[in-house]
């Protein structure tokens, strides 16, 4: 059995052969047995990502320093919720982006804010920032402030609306729900929290 132990990668100048063999201890039963590392011949395979992963690194340093020293970031982003809404019938993009972001919110809970286990920071500093991919041709329709209003708690800092999401098929056309025709809208949602 062959395995490439991916946190080793950044030790090593060429990934390794790993192989695991059992060993058995003898003052243990024959059906016990404990696993050790053997390596073989070295193979130059990851070479090429892990330099380009150190550029990016040190792009992203040089970057964030620029960043640091022109303008202080809006928040302190503790977490991102990343979430997705339709909108099968009725053909509304403001119900796909509301439950997108209610989608992302929904399977999370914040007591950090409220029991204040980050020092110094309280519940009514918790900032939202939310990105919705939604598509281009539905962007003029969308209702900031009806998706704003799916948010509990939180200032919201910005809406980003970008292109992304989808237009597909229903597969159906039900006039008496309102269908204009078999269109399915879909918006993605990442809602960026911090302080």
């Amino acid at each position: 059995m062959s395995i490439c132990l991916v946190s080793k990668l950044q030790f090593l100048t060429s990934t390794e052969n790993l192989s695991f063999t059992p060993k058995v201890k003898p003052s243990v039963s024959s059906k016990t047995s404990i696993f050790s590392v053997n390596q073989h011949s070295p193979r130059p395979r990851f070479q090429r990502p892990i330099k380009a992963t150190a550029a990016m690194e040190t792009e992203q340093t040089a970057n964030a320093a620029t960043k640091s020293s022109t303008s202080n970031p809006p928040m302190k982003l503790l977490f991102v919720e990343m979430g997705v809404g339709y909108d099968q019938h009725g053909q509304d993009i403001t119900s796909a982006a509301m439950r997108a972001c209610r989608d992302a919110i929904s399977s999370n809970s914040i007591p950090a804010f409220r029991r204040g286990s980050i020092p110094g920071v309280s519940f009514e500093q918790m900032k939202l920032m939310i990105k919705l991919g939604v598509p281009h041709s539905l962007q003029h329709s969308l209702d900031i402030e009806r998706v704003k209003s799916v948010f509990p708690y939180g200032k919201i800092l910005d809406v980003e609306v970008v292109d992304g999401g989808l237009i597909c098929s229903s597969g159906v056309e039900v006039e008496e729900m309102g269908d204009k025709n078999d269109d399915c809208y879909i918006v993605n949602a990442a809602v960026y929290v911090g302080y």
